[in-house]
């Protein structure tokens, strides 16, 4: 891990195209401004382990649970879809 000392104002860049701002540091929190291409996603730490937790826990279920699924199939089928003329 690299560990760097930023004051309000002050900035790093991640693969040149990622920069972090530190905005306000004061008390025990410091606030940071992110700058990044529209495809790189950026999550909050917590956020992405809860995401991650969630993904394995959904690659956990079994087909037979998903049985009580097959009875919503006709009713989705036999919906139009919206602004269709059929």
């Amino acid at each position: 891990m690299l560990v760097l000392t930023r004051k309000a104002g002050e900035s790093l860049l991640i693969g040149g195209k990622t920069k972090i701002v530190v905005v306000e540091a004061k008390g025990g929190s410091v606030k940071l401004g992110i700058e990044a291409p529209s495809n790189v996603l950026v999550y909050r730490g917590e956020v992405y382990d809860r995401i991650i937790e969630e993904n394995r826990s959904a690659a956990k279920i079994k087909i037979d649970d998903l049985s009580s699924l097959t009875s919503l199939l006709p009713v989705a089928a036999g919906k139009k879809k919206e602004g269709s003329n059929s």
